[in-house]
């Protein structure tokens, strides 16, 4: 019985291991590079493809040039290049062999108490550097300690920081990136060189994404490149994440500012036009329709208010007087909505003021 059992399986077994070796090498041959996406793509690779940062750019470039560099503090708004900048300086420093020996990056998604700069950043700051690169070139004998978004670091932890970058300044130079530098102890940005990163203008963020699309083969007139460049607020990860969106969702189709302003949950001009418009009948069922059509539609309230201070600012048609009431209603509800508020009672609070602004002349 036990012969007639093994006889069939150990039969079977073989094609079976055959079938699976084919299929294997079938799938090694037939093997793709993995999807990236296009922010990490285009992610300059030295230094001298950082756009628009010339200050930044010349002072590191001298700085590789004699292979020393300082404790680095790079702050501006996001999507300017920080985290760009210092990795492609270090590129360039170690060469891609050493890259991963010799730079540590911890990111605001890693644990950054005071437990981890006491244990990991000391442990990794006192191992000794030196010797030269696979393709002969000089190598420096320190290690970069890349901490980003340091600006939500604890005060306990960038204080633990402080004695770390006094006492390991031999072998570790720091690069601290943030977008707000007053939230920095004072202490860590006198041991620092500082720079500020500008945000990027429209022309350089236009020639970034027409190079993109170039490359990608994705179709785009420029007044839809325009669009997504107003859209991004000066954010060039934001604009490339976006046109990298569009293009997938249209799938080979020519992208519009239509597009554009789906993916990047842009409230439609039409909309707030009529909002306003329902502010000034004076009608305040007409107004609540309107916002609870607007809340249905999925909407943000936070992002209504920021496209209605604009458009009030910019608009001629009201008193300067009208103009302060209504920016100051906007800058309440802001701060009410960041505290978790309900969007529609909100949206409600701020269209009667609005309301009430606009028709006290009538």
């Amino acid at each position: 019985m036990q012969a007639f059992l093994k006889g069939p399986a150990s039969i079977s077994t073989k094609p079976v291991a055959a079938k699976e070796k084919s299929a294997a090498g079938s799938s090694g041959e037939g093997k793709r590079t993995k999807p990236i996406p296009w922010v990490e793509k285009y992610r300059p690779k030295n230094v001298d493809e950082v756009a628009f940062q010339d200050e930044v750019v010349a002072v590191l470039k001298k700085s590789l040039e004699g292979a020393d560099l300082p404790n680095l503090l790079f702050y501006g708004p996001p999507g300017t290049g920080k985290t760009s900048t210092i990795l492609a300086a270090a590129r360039e420093l170690f060469g891609p062999d050493l890259f991963r020996q010799r730079v540590l990056e911890l990111n605001a998604s890693d644990e950054r108490g005071i437990q981890v700069i006491r244990e990991k950043v000391k442990a990794f700051a006192q191992l000794t550097a030196s010797g030269s690169r696979s393709d002969g070139k000089m190598c420096p004998p320190f290690k970069i300690v890349i901490l980003d978004e340091a600006d939500s670091m604890t005060s306990a932890a960038q204080a633990a920081l402080r004695r770390t970058m006094e006492k390991e300044s031999k072998t570790t130079r720091f690069c601290l990136i943030c977008n707000y530098i007053s939230r920095i102890i004072e202490p860590l940005t006198s041991r620092c060189s500082k720079f500020r990163f500008k945000p990027l203008s429209d022309s350089i963020q236009q020639q970034r994404l027409l190079d993109v699309s170039e490359k990608e083969h994705v179709k785009i007139s420029n007044e839809a490149i325009s669009y997504l460049v107003k859209v991004s607020e000066g954010d060039l990860r934001k604009a490339i994440t976006f046109l990298q969106s569009a293009t997938r969702l249209m799938g080979g189709q020519d992208i519009t500012e239509k597009i554009i302003t789906e993916i990047a949950g842009v409230i439609p001009k039409e909309t707030i036009d009529e909002l306003v418009l329902g502010c000034q009948s004076g009608s305040f069922e007409k107004l609540e329709t309107l916002a609870k059509n607007l809340i249905n539609e999925g909407f943000a309230v936070a992002q209504l208010v920021n496209q209605l201070h604009d458009t009030i600012v910019e608009s001629e048609d009201y008193s300067d007087q009208q103009k302060s009431a209504i920016v100051e209603k906007l800058a309440e509800v802001d701060k009410c909505l960041a505290d978790g508020a309900d969007e529609f009672l909100q949206l409600m609070s701020l269209c009667a003021l609005v309301m009430q602004q606009l028709t006290q002349n009538i």
